[in-house]
């Protein structure tokens, strides 16, 4: 497997799935409109929502958030969750694109222990949108064989990175850095 060829697909606009934590997960260039907005399509997902960035480094998500925003006690209490499966709303910057925030002021954000993503994201130099692969309302795919059956009408617009998925069963848990409660049991 040749990561180069799956970073020259996110630089170009292309979508990618690849295995992560629980899950396999659908991607793109975070900065690049019609990738998003591609990407939306193929799952059939409302921008409303929102989407979740996940990175090899802190330092790949300042442009997204609003460290400003963040207390010191609470970015420790971040930062000891990370790299792992933990994903946290944070405040937005003013450089956040509105198509990764859907209707809110806030952004979902990972940093992974994931390897391959690990690989990606350090290669590729910055964070990559990270939602499972599946259309809207069916069963999150857990396999490379699960996309390509799942989004076999549309595959030839989804370059598949091949591998594991981590141990964990549940997608990752997302905690608001805001009010510490939990939005979704990880």
């Amino acid at each position: 497997m040749d990561i180069k060829i799956f970073i020259n697909a996110l630089k170009i606009g292309k979508i990618i799935a690849y295995p992560t934590e629980s899950v396999f997960g659908l991607g793109c260039d975070p900065d690049n409109k019609k990738a998003v907005y591609k990407l939306l399509i193929i799952k059939k997902r409302s921008i409303k929502k929102g989407l979740i960035l996940v990175a090899s480094k802190y330092t790949q998500l300042l442009k997204y958030i609003n460290e400003k925003k963040i207390i010191k006690s609470q970015k420790k209490k971040i930062l000891s969750t990370w790299p792992g499966q933990i994903t946290w709303i944070m405040p937005i910057s003013k450089k956040t694109p509105f198509w990764l925030t859907g209707n809110f002021n806030s952004i979902a954000v990972r940093i992974t222990n994931h390897y391959l993503i690990s690989k990606l994201c350090n290669y590729f130099g910055k964070p990559i949108v990270s939602t499972s692969a599946n259309i809207s309302g069916m069963q999150p795919c857990l396999t490379s064989k699960e996309v390509l059956n799942q989004f076999y009408k549309v595959k030839k617009h989804i370059l598949i990175l091949n591998g594991k998925t981590g141990n964990h069963v549940k997608p990752s848990e997302i905690r608001d850095s805001f009010t510490n409660l939990v939005i979704r049991k990880g």
